[in-house]
């Protein structure tokens, strides 16, 4: 099975890498092009450097990691080379199945996948239209699993898919950010050893929840007795904190509807 790649960003980068390197895929059957061929003369040991035309035509499976604004000229440029049977996989969840479709006819899957799959640890979302079938998302799966787990969505839970898992770890970098900040203020400890303080312990919380299959409350329980200094902080956490989560969705879905209706009108 040949692997195309379009594009050749962050995401397109970070892809090849890992088919490369954790799937094993040989470089004759991994495929790359991008608009400055230049930037492909890294990739030059572990895949073949083609056109946009040459990969699409010659692919099993086809990434298209490029930007909204690009996505529809992109198409229309291999729409006439491409197989009937080649999967199409778009790396833009604002752009619809059925916009794409008014361009080309082709089997269509979208792809978020989380920064985290640099580290392959990603919970990688994919939706699929119905031209689909099951061995195609078989060999997408086990494609993306390279680079993490997988979870199918239904194409308009995307959106909110993506706040959980894509835009996710800004959000948890940004509010322990500012806890960290925050309590640099009460404590002649270092920043710096503050920082690597809490991120250890946020990291082998999660691992300890995932492990022992525990909720958040169960955490909360175990750890804040009662009348404890924890539950103190705790019950600031729960008093004050659901406004704000509140307003990050509303604000951040507010901008997908605006960034997508823009992305359609454009498309």
């Amino acid at each position: 099975m040949k692997i195309g790649i379009i594009g050749y960003g962050s995401m397109g980068k970070m892809l090849l890498w890992k088919f490369s390197e954790k799937g094993k895929i040989e470089k004759s059957d991994l495929l790359v092009s991008n608009r400055t061929k230049d930037k492909l003369n890294e990739t030059k040991d572990i895949a073949e450097i083609m056109s946009n035309r040459e990969v699409a035509s010659s692919a099993d499976i086809v990434f298209l990691c490029v930007r909204p604004s690009d996505l529809k000229s992109v198409i229309e440029e291999i729409k006439d080379v491409l197989k009937p049977e080649t999967l199409m996989v778009s790396l833009n969840g604002s752009v619809s199945f059925e916009s794409i479709h008014k361009v080309i006819g082709n089997k269509t899957a979208k792809v978020i996948p989380s920064l985290t799959a640099e580290i392959e640890r990603s919970q990688t979302l994919i939706a699929c239209d119905a031209g689909v079938t099951e061995d195609d998302k078989r060999k997408l799966k086990a494609l993306l699993e390279n680079i993490g787990d997988v979870i199918e969505l239904p194409e308009n839970e995307i959106g909110m898919g993506s706040e959980l898992v894509s835009c996710m770890p800004g959000f948890i970098a940004s509010i322990f950010d500012v806890i960290c900040t925050s309590a640099e203020g009460h404590t002649s400890i270092p920043k710096e050893q503050i920082v690597k303080m809490v991120l250890s312990t946020m990291s082998s919380t999660g691992d300890l929840m995932l492990q022992k299959e525990m909720t958040f409350k169960d955490v909360v329980k175990r750890v804040a007795t009662k009348g404890g200094i924890t539950e103190e902080g705790t019950s600031v956490v729960y008093r004050d904190f659901p406004a704000v989560s509140d307003l990050l969705f509303k604000r951040t879905l507010e901008k997908r509807r605006l960034t997508t209706e823009k992305a359609e009108k454009d498309f």
